[in-house]
């Protein structure tokens, strides 16, 4: 099942949820800003995304700035970082098995529709 990583509140996200309502296939939304995703749930979505945890840091956010900018962070205090402050995790994302995108652009969703 396709899973949405969503924040209403972000406009990219949005428009991310508005391509798989469009898209006709079933999806599951997960607002990560209310069900925070456990450090196993965020380890496999940085496996599926093939990336390094500081990749699905939103380092513009100022509390990234205020608090972590500065300091040199292993992996998994990256992790714990977008657990306490689930802001700084990018949105959307989109899995599809054991696939994923970060949906910024949107267009990187229809990889996962096919």
């Amino acid at each position: 099942m396709i899973k949405i990583y969503h924040n209403s509140r972000c406009r990219k996200s949005r428009e991310g949820l508005a391509v798989l309502e469009n898209s006709g296939k079933k999806f599951e939304v997960v607002n990560y800003m209310e069900d925070i995703p456990t450090k196993d749930e965020l380890k496999n979505i940085i496996r599926c995304l093939d990336i390094k945890p500081i990749n699905l840091v939103r380092k513009s956010e100022a509390i990234w700035k205020e608090k972590f900018k500065s300091l040199t962070l292993s992996d998994e205090k990256i992790i714990e970082a977008m657990i306490a402050y689930p802001k700084l995790i990018e949105r959307p994302i989109v899995i599809n098995g054991n696939s994923a995108v970060i949906g910024r652009p949107v267009t990187n969703i229809d990889s996962l529709l096919n």
